[in-house]
């Protein structure tokens, strides 16, 4: 990004992980920000904007960003367990910015909600936000997919999962909210469907920030799972993109803030999934050989089969 930010390289576990000429003898650094986030691979947060924060979690590679205010912290996302939501909140109280006010979900999958309980122990009657639909989702699915990645063998996390409570948001809408912070505001949109039904964005207008969920993703190709809406994406993120100026800072859910030119192209390439499944149905080509006869801008993996079989089912149903 051509952006330049100041950050405070003091804190614990910063210095040793930043090499000159970042850490200067005052202890800032002044750096293009994702050089910085992509050195500090670790779990601390650290000012990406005026008053926003990012960790960035090994686990799940997930984001989780703190925005500040006069009425208290918001949090989006929680993470994946309520052991790993403690572990957020210890990292804030290191921080030392305030406490929590609000809770924003950014969709309903587990590495974005498990830690909500988390939330609640500290604060029982912290509001907790999301789109109406990922509630439905969560309440219905949750459980299930708790239980499915406690029992998978290939997750290290899994007694700690099983272990997890899920809490549903309590305050959802249909189509955007706004938190009044007394000396900011926040914006919360739902822009269309994508990666789920119920995928939100936040805005933190003054400081030129998006907040994407897994709209978009940096540190992998976003995931199409099956209840993702590939033929949707694309103009859901025409909508995110109305927001998105030249320096606004956009983070994803997974991986280092990005900017608007690496939206558009990651739409680019949503799209031409989009176009090859619409092509490929209108040839005749049967679904269960669709993945292995199309021209992908991605490797085929789960994602494109995925993106095949919800395609098909959107345009034959229809």
């Amino acid at each position: 990004m051509d952006g330049i930010y100041l950050l405070w390289c003091r804190l614990a576990n910063w210095t040793p992980l930043l090499p000159p000429p970042w850490c200067t003898p005052s202890g800032v650094v002044r750096a293009p920000i994702r050089d910085v986030v992509s050195v500090l691979y670790v779990q601390t947060f650290i000012e990406v904007a005026e008053r926003v924060w990012v960790a960035r979690y090994e686990w799940a590679d997930v984001n989780v960003t703190a925005i500040g205010s006069e009425r208290g912290l918001v949090v989006v996302d929680t993470h994946g367990s309520t052991a790993a939501g403690r572990n957020v909140l210890a990292d804030l109280d290191r921080l030392g910015v305030g406490s929590v006010a609000h809770v924003v979900n950014s969709h309903w999958h587990w590495d974005h909600t498990f830690g909500n309980a988390a939330f609640r122990e500290a604060a029982r009657d912290v509001p907790i936000h999301a789109h109406e639909e990922a509630a439905i989702w969560l309440a219905d699915r949750g459980e299930h997919m708790k239980r499915r990645f406690a029992e998978s063998p290939d997750q290290p996390h899994g007694s700690e999962l099983a272990a997890t409570e899920i809490v549903i948001p309590d305050l959802t809408f249909a189509y955007a909210a706004v938190l009044d912070l007394g000396d900011r505001v926040l914006e919360l949109a739902f822009p269309g469907r994508g990666h789920t039904s119920g995928d939100i964005v936040v805005r933190v207008a003054d400081a030129d920030v998006v907040i994407a969920g897994d709209l978009v993703e940096e540190s992998a190709k976003p995931w199409i799972g099956m209840d993702s809406w590939p033929l949707e994406w694309p103009a859901t993120l025409d909508v995110v993109l109305e927001s998105v100026g030249q320096n606004t800072l956009v983070i994803p859910g997974h991986g280092v803030p990005v900017d608007r030119t690496f939206v558009r192209a990651q739409r680019k390439e949503i799209n031409q999934i989009v176009q090859t499944v619409r092509t490929l149905a209108g040839q005749g080509v049967p679904a269960d050989r669709a993945a292995v006869e199309g021209e992908w801008p991605w490797e085929v993996d789960d994602r494109i089969h995925n993106a095949v079989a919800r395609g098909y089912e959107a345009l034959f149903s229809s």
